[in-house]
């Protein structure tokens, strides 16, 4: 609908003649069924063409899809009949900044399909075209959702609880998520799917396409699926929803499958021959002066295979054989001035695929940095830093009625260098849809050779997520494993309680990990604890002023006990936050803290923490600028007391110079000014990722970093180009200088690698 157009009168609600159960057969089986399960969530009769969408209040709707009869031009120029002669989804609602009022830019949506593909159509209107805000291209990249975007959500299983959303901007660059429950995203998941945007006077145009063989859907060729739309315009600071979500969910609604209105009408293809080849080869240059016998421009080849086979319309088996991440970005560079591991998220395609079905327990919420993970995919191809050889394997995923089912088998080879056995990991993960939106689960892993050599080490758990409303969440495990050697206080279990209302918040945590707790397919940040965690908030909206959007309190208190009953650390928090209409946001943080260190710690070359308690303070401000501005992220300050001594912190972090829509610079920056009894030292780190992007479809980036903490100076530079969808070619140049050499920083390894593939589908 045009802006000033009058909203179409909406039609009784009563079952649409389309799908009258007198049809025979199958169909009006599935047609039942369809009926019965949108009363099931409380949404209106599906509309009668041409009407795509009918409401029944706030948050309660349903939408169709509907069949093409002709072709559709993927050009992005809405120009076909069709477009006419079916109206489309309209009146959306804010959620930001005016919440339940009727969006200030009005969006306009279709969907149509035919037999191979699923269309998706959106005229975006704007006000002042001239204020459009888009400045990235490059694919998945997280400052797509700082740009004006929209976003369309599917949830092919209609389990209310996962789905795909598909996002695009107004220069056609494209980000595509697969999650599992709210916050447990991938944003690493590329299908194949294409999009074409156009701008026109009063605003863009977009028209995407999406093959049925890049979505999972139960069985059967009548489909009910969940669907919702989110439309960010920047410049308004404004978000607004098909579908309206609760106060304070903001652009993560999009993740909120249980609040998405119920789709008909697609008549989806089998899926169950879906086949995918994808071959690769590679060849390069190698240096690597850690090693011995010492490596100098070796050079090498070498060839792989992976396969996706849809053994039913939703389960699926990957297959590979001499798997290569020789195309993966290399991790940033942290600094780690305490005495426990650091996690490295995951970045290789073949692990990434339905990851979230994987997470165990509640890690990677809050407290999720001290949450262990039974299965950490990393532990696989890569041992001390270097990469061991993945000879192949396979997983198997989907969905077998109401259990999600994930397994895993991998066998990598030896390393004389990293001093690893061949060894096969394998991992079993079931999962159970109970109540509206909740689940219980268990995972086992095995890894064939242990990390001391003898025998073969297990962990295995059960979980629970228990959802509620539209806020509480409970998280539950117990876990245990079996290490050769180790006995005793080998378990660890955890409850946690969120509520995450807009205007009030409250978390309770409580886990146990014990002393000899060793997932050795997994990771663990720190063992033989008790963690007591709690923390309340307070936010309210400031509804009145044109200055500030909302505002944020917040306390917190951390205990955490060592088996024997000792405290080992406590943390007491306050947190003040300002949110700005413009989106900028203001920080301020102060923090009293203890540590007992049970043994010498070494935080710094030669500087050594003795056995003991320390209390130390620590005050914080932050500035974070809105991504919409030309120059944008978060200038941090932190000083006070550390350990015995002080410490004063200065980041830059998130920063990004939009110097064009195609080029962009994205410094870091972090010094910590450590002064203790002990010693004083300096850490800095300091990096840069430079991108340009030639297209949505290909760009090169150099990530170049210096970490003083382990005296290496890298640079990554790669080049990604999609030469047809799912094909990919790579060019890659790594090196990693010593810098703690008295002549110029020494060569430790160096490579430069040129990889290519190929995607068949049958």
């Amino acid at each position: 609908m045009a802006p000033g157009a009058a909203p179409a009168q909406e039609a009784p609600l009563q079952e649409p003649e389309v799908l009258s159960l007198d049809a025979p057969g199958d169909t009006a089986v599935a047609m039942a069924a369809n009926l019965s399960e949108i009363a099931a969530v409380g949404a209106p009769p599906p509309p009668s063409l041409p009407e795509t969408i009918r409401r029944a209040g706030p948050g309660r709707s349903t939408v169709r899809a509907v069949a093409l009869d002709g072709e559709l031009s993927l050009d992005g120029v809405l120009d076909e009949a069709i477009y006419e002669r079916i109206q489309p989804m309209s009146e959306f609602t804010q959620v930001d900044p005016r919440y339940g009022e009727p969006a200030e830019e009005q969006t306009e949506v279709w969907l149509f399909f035919d037999d191979d593909n699923l269309y998706i159509a959106a005229r975006c209107w704007e006000s002042r075209p001239d204020r459009i805000m888009a400045n990235e291209l490059r694919r998945d990249h997280n400052n797509i959702i700082q740009n004006d975007n929209i976003a369309f959500a599917f949830d092919t299983f209609f389990d209310r609880r996962s789905g795909v959303v598909f996002e695009t901007t107004p220069i056609g660059a494209r980000l595509d998520v697969q999650y599992a429950y709210q916050g447990q995203n991938n944003y690493d998941w590329n299908p194949v799917w294409d999009v074409r945007v156009k701008p026109f006077d009063r605003g863009w145009t977009v028209e995407a396409r999406v093959p049925f063989k890049s979505l999972r859907y139960r069985p059967g060729s009548e489909q009910t699926w969940g669907f919702n739309v989110r439309r960010s315009s920047r410049w308004r600071n404004e978000v607004s929803y098909l579908n309206v979500v609760p106060i304070g969910i903001g652009m993560g609604g999009i993740f909120y499958s249980e609040l998405f209105a119920p789709l008909v009408g697609i008549e989806a293809p089998s899926g169950s021959r879906m086949l995918e080849i994808k071959p690769y080869v590679v060849s390069g240059l190698t240096s690597d002066r850690t090693v011995s016998p010492q490596v100098s421009n070796e050079l090498g080849g070498d060839f792989g295979l992976d396969v996706k086979y849809g053994l039913t319309q939703n389960l699926t088996a990957d297959l590979t054989y001499n798997t290569d991440f020789a195309q993966v970005e290399a991790d940033s560079q942290q600094v780690n001035l305490t005495r426990f591991s650091l996690f490295f998220p995951e970045k290789r395609e073949f692990f990434l695929e339905n990851q979230g079905l994987f997470n165990f327990g509640g890690a990677g919420g809050f407290g999720g940095g001290s949450a262990p993970r039974l299965f950490y995919s990393r532990r696989i191809g890569l041992s001390a830093g270097r990469q061991v050889p993945i000879q192949g394997g396979g997983r198997l995923t989907g969905r077998v009625g109401a259990f999600n089912v994930g397994l895993i088998s991998i066998r990598t080879g030896e390393d004389d260098a990293a001093q690893v056995a061949p060894t096969t990991f394998s991992v079993v993960r079931l999962r159970r849809d109970v109540l509206r939106k909740s689940t219980i689960g268990l995972m086992a892993t095995d890894r064939s050779v242990a990390l001391g050599g003898r025998g073969r080490s297990q962990s295995y758990g059960v979980d629970a997520r228990l959802a509620f409303y539209e806020n509480v969440v409970i998280n539950g495990y117990w876990a245990g494993t079996n290490t050769p050697g180790v006995s005793g206080d080998t378990t660890s279990y955890r409850g946690e309680f969120d509520y995450g209302g807009d205007r009030y918040g409250l978390q309770l945590d409580h886990m146990v990990i014990g002393r000899n707790f060793r997932p050795e397919v997994g990771f663990v940040r720190r063992v033989d604890m008790a963690r007591s965690y709690a923390q309340a908030r307070f936010s309210p909206r400031h509804g009145s002023s044109d200055l500030v959007r909302k505002y944020s309190m917040s306390g917190s208190a951390e205990l955490i006990h060592n088996g024997d009953d000792r405290l080992e650390s406590r943390s007491v928090q306050g947190r003040f936050s300002v949110e700005f209409e413009s989106s900028d946001e203001f920080r301020a943080g102060y923090s009293q803290d203890y540590e007992f260190l049970p043994g010498a710690f070494e935080i710094a070359p030669g500087v050594v923490l003795p056995v003991g308690g320390y209390d130390f303070e620590s005050a914080s401000i932050q500035y974070q600028f809105g991504r919409q501005r030309a120059a944008s992220g978060t200038v941090e300050f932190n000083t006070g007391t550390f350990y015995d001594g002080t410490k004063h912190e200065l980041g830059f972090n998130g920063v990004r110079l939009n110097l064009h829509a195609q080029f962009s610079v994205e410094p870091t920056t972090s010094i910590n000014w450590v002064d203790l009894d002990q010693g004083a030292f300096t850490t800095t780190l300091v990096g840069a990722r430079i991108t340009y992007a030639m297209s949505p479809m290909s760009f090169a980036s150099a990530l170049l970093q210096y970490n003083s903490s382990n005296r290496s100076l890298s640079a990554n530079v790669r080049l990604r180009w999609e030469y047809t969808p799912g094909s990919e070619l790579f060019v890659v140049f790594n090196e990693d200088r010593d810098t703690g050499t008295l002549r110029f920083p020494e060569i430790r390894n160096r490579a430069f690698v040129v990889k290519i593939n190929r995607l068949f589908r049958l």
